[in-house]
Formats: structure tokens, sequence, C-alpha cells
């Protein structure tokens, strides 16, 4: 799956007219396979971990052209490295651990449905948006 996931970005990208180098191709793989959302220097150890050879400024110059291309779309959490995902993801909102920087995917129809209703409210439609919610973990009492 994660194979078909990656050879799916890279014709993303050669539809562009975006040459796939390896470099380029070892990191939608690394993306592809992330459970998570990594920032550049953890795309760069993994990369490195899978013998892709490619250094750290290597990484930033091809996250900003996959970036460009929409294949991926850059996060940015309040006090976090910018982090990572693939932009062939349903949508979907985050929830960030302010203790632990953990970020977490979540859906909620209901929540979608209350902000097409305060738009309409208001005389507008949702083009689109970005939900964060920073959260702390409960203390059991």
């Amino acid at each position: 799956m994660t194979e078909t996931r990656a050879k799916q970005l890279e014709e993303a990208l050669r539809a562009a007219g975006v040459r796939v180098t390896r470099q380029r191709a070892a990191l939608l793989r690394v993306l592809a396979d992330s459970a998570d959302h990594p920032d550049a220097t953890e795309l760069h150890s993994r990369a490195e971990a899978a013998g892709a050879g490619v250094s750290l400024a290597t990484v930033y110059r091809t996250l900003t052209t996959l970036q460009a291309q929409g294949v991926i779309e850059k996060l940015e959490f309040q006090g976090e490295p910018a982090r990572w995902e693939t932009a062939d993801q349903q949508h979907h909102d985050h929830m960030i651990d302010v203790d632990t920087g953990e970020v977490m995917e979540f859906t909620s129809e209901r929540i979608e449905r209350l902000q097409a209703e305060i738009a309409a409210a208001m005389g507008y439609e949702i083009v689109h948006h970005r939900m964060e919610l920073y959260v702390r973990r409960k203390q059991a009492r």
C-alpha cells in the first residue's frame, strides 16, 4: 500500500512536469510510510535509515518543491518546527498535545456541520479551513 501511495505521489509530480529524482522518490516513500507528522530532521533521519543518502539541505529543498507542487502540506503548530503530511488525504483536523508535541488527526461531522452553519448564518460559505486544538491530557482525580 505504501509503495503504491508513493508511486501515486511520484506520478502527481511527473504530471506537473517535475523530475522525480532519487532523493524526491526517497522522501515520498518516507512520507507515504509515515503515520505521524514528521518535521524535516525526522524525515532526514528516516530517509538516512532507509539508505537514501540525502543531506538535510536536500530534504529542505525537496520539501519546498513538493509543497509548491501540492503533493505535501506544511503544518505549522505553535512553538513547534514545521511538520509535513501528504496532501492526498481526506479532510481532517488536528489536536496537538501541548506537553508532548504529539499531533493527532481527527474528524467530526458535527464540527464540520456547525462550521458550515456559522459561515452560512453570516452570509458566507466555507472554501477551506484548518482547525487545530491545543490540548492537555486531563489529570486523574
